[in-house]
C-alpha cells in the first residue's frame, strides 16, 4: 500500500467523481421549463357539440359524477342542478358554468372537471365538380376549412369552376344565407377570410363552361 493512502482518501475520490458527474448532466433551461409549464391544452378550448360523450367529476361528490351525452338542444343534465345550456360554450366555459352552479345553493368551493369521452359526429357536404362527392366528417379539436373539406371530398375534378364555389349555411334560426368564393384566391393564400366551416354546411362545387 502506497505512503499516506487509506480508505478515507478511496472515500473522498468517490465523492468528488459523483459530484463532477452531477455538475455536467444538462438541466432544462427556464425558457424551456416555462414553455413546458404553459402548453395550453387545446381540449379546454374545444366547443361542446350535441352527440359529443362527456364525464363530469366533482372532486370529493363522487355520488354527483355523471356520464352524459349533449343532447340535440345543447343541454346536459346534471344531478340538483338540472338542464345546463352549453351552445357554444367551450369545455373550460362548461367547467366554469358548473362550478358556479353548484357554489350558488349546494356545494362549498366546489370543483368540477370535465372530459370529453366522445365526440358526436359533424360532417358538411361537398356536391359538385370534385371527384367524391358527399358528406365529409369535420374533425374535432381544430378549425376545418372549406379547402380542407373539398381535399377530404377528393379535390377538385379537371372540370371544376373553382373560382365560383358556393357555400350555403343554415343559422340556427333557420335562415339560410349563401356566398360565392373564389377558392383560386383561397389556393394562392391572397384571401384573409379561409372560410371555417360549421356543422351542416353545403359546399357545391360547378363545373366550367367549356
Amino acid at each position: 500500500m502506497p505512503p499516506g493512502y487509506s480508505r478515507t482518501t478511496d472515500r473522498l475520490r468517490l465523492v468528488l467523481m459523483a459530484a463532477c458527474l452531477f455538475v455536467r448532466l444538462p438541466l432544462p433551461s427556464q425558457a424551456q421549463t416555462a414553455a413546458e409549464t404553459k402548453a395550453p391544452d387545446k381540449s379546454a378550448f374545444y366547443v361542446l357539440h350535441p352527440m359529443d360523450l362527456v364525464k363530469i367529476l366533482v372532486y370529493h361528490e363522487p355520488e354527483l359524477e355523471r356520464e352524459v351525452r349533449v343532447s340535440q338542444d345543447h343541454t346536459l343534465v346534471m344531478p340538483l342542478i338540472g338542464p345546463i345550456d352549453v351552445r357554444n360554450r367551450t369545455v373550460r366555459d362548461t367547467e366554469k358554468l358548473i362550478t358556479e352552479l353548484y357554489a350558488r345553493d349546494y356545494l362549498v368551493n366546489p370543483q368540477i372537471n370535465l372530459l370529453v369521452l366522445e365526440y358526436g359526429q359533424r360532417t358538411v357536404n361537398v356536391f359538385g365538380a370534385v371527384n367524391t362527392p358527399g358528406s365529409v366528417v369535420i374533425p374535432p379539436e381544430k378549425e376545418f376549412r372549406l379547402l380542407d373539406a373539398v381535399g377530404r371530398a377528393g379535390g377538385f375534378s379537371r372540370l371544376s369552376n373553382r373560382s365560383r364555389v358556393t357555400l350555403t349555411r343554415t343559422h340556427g334560426n333557420g335562415q339560410t344565407e349563401s356566398f360565392i368564393i373564389n377558392a383560386d384566391q383561397l389556393m394562392s393564400g391572397d384571401s384573409a377570410n379561409k372560410w371555417a366551416l360549421q356543422e351542416g354546411d353545403v359546399i357545391v362545387v360547378p363545373e366550367r363552361m367549356l
